[in-house]
């Protein structure tokens, strides 16, 4: 069987790090698969998948919104025997794709998150159903994402699944934590990480708001960028943060940062299922995380969870983990909760769907 997945860009994005992921696995149980990206620009997620040399990575172009991409799409369907689209506005693309195209494409999409501008605007509703209805599956990540998705634009129970995301748990457990004085840092300093993108979803605000109201051993490190860069360096100025915030911008040894931290903080405003939240509890440190829709799903049993946006119920969150006994707690359950998002186990779901279709 061939596959190809179509997705936005290897950027920085857990839908993004599921590609990279399972592509190989995919390759390694016999499936021939490819990327296609819309954005091709070279990211350290593509420089990744290119360099494992299991799979061919194709770019339409250097944008995001060519209409044009419609159309360079449609020889793909021709390829492959299931296309797999991720992301908004590879899902448009596609699906307006298929309507130019001559043959019965299996054509699946997978929706990453519980909420975004399209479906929570009414006026979008209508062209939302239609471009849904171009798909012969679409696959949730969650139970929350489904419920979303049928109660706000009525699709049928028979077009949705769940498939929960997948993380490779042998990868986070042999990586090796960063030394901390190679960055600056000493054993005293209570390190509190955050990995996510600078974009409107995420959260970082609120964190570096919490941060003001820590003792100064308190230091908080973004990984990441963004188009929200420019306001989170400035908020951090506002607060006469700079020696304790740091942002490190893009990297690929983010396991090794994690385990090298106190706390992991993931906080956003809307999450569909929150990936990292996943590796932070399979890194063994305990991870502290929105009480969001989809997210609080993943998290509870595991890690902790504050209200969004509330920086005296983070600040109390945080300080509940100074002590030794209810971190180690903590800790230990955010392992265990791990466990149950093997991605193996996510690839083994995604063959069966492959295969039916």
């Amino acid at each position: 069987m061939k596959i190809v997945h179509i997705i936005d860009s290897l950027g920085v994005g857990g839908a993004e790090k599921l590609i990279v992921d399972v592509v190989p696995l995919l390759v390694s149980r016999g499936y021939v698969v490819d990327v296609v990206l819309l954005n091709g620009e070279k990211t350290h997620l593509y420089e990744k998948l290119y360099d494992l040399q299991c799979c061919n990575i194709y770019s339409l172009g250097k944008s995001y919104y060519n209409p044009i991409y419609i159309f360079k799409i449609i020889p793909y369907f021709y390829k492959y025997d299931v296309v797999h689209v991720h992301l908004f506005p590879a899902q448009y693309f596609a699906a307006i794709a298929r309507l130019f195209c001559f043959m019965k494409v299996k054509l699946l999409f997978t929706e990453h998150n519980t909420s975004n501008t399209r479906l929570e605007n009414r006026k979008y509703r209508l062209i939302e159903r239609m471009i849904y209805a171009c798909y012969g599956k679409v696959i949730c990540i969650t139970k929350e994402v489904m419920s979303t998705l049928s109660n706000k634009l009525n699709l049928p129970d028979k077009k949705l699944l769940v498939v929960e995301n997948g993380v490779n748990l042998v990868s986070i457990e042999s990586s090796i934590p960063t030394i901390r004085k190679d960055l600056g840092f000493s054993d005293e300093d209570r390190l509190l990480i955050m990995v996510a993108g600078f974009r409107q979803q995420k959260d970082q605000d609120t964190i570096i708001r919490t941060l003001k109201h820590l003792p100064s051993e308190y230091k908080l490190l973004l990984v990441g960028d963004g188009e929200r860069r420019n306001v989170l360096t400035s908020l951090v100025n506002d607060l006469s943060l700079t020696e304790r915030v740091s942002f490190l911008g893009i990297r690929s040894d983010v396991y090794s940062l994690m385990k090298m931290c106190d706390i992991v903080i993931l906080s956003s405003h809307w999450e569909g299922f929150g990936l990292v939240a996943v590796e932070a509890m399979a890194s063994g440190i305990p991870l502290i995380a929105s009480n969001v829709e989809g997210l609080a799903q993943v998290v509870e049993g595991g890690g902790l969870l504050f209200e969004k946006g509330d920086v005296k119920d983070l600040k109390e969150k945080i300080q509940i983990l100074e002590v030794g006994e209810v971190y180690n707690q903590v800790s230990d359950s955010c392992l265990e909760k791990s466990k149950q998002y093997d991605l193996n186990v996510m690839v083994d779901k995604l063959i069966e769907i492959y295969e039916a279709v």
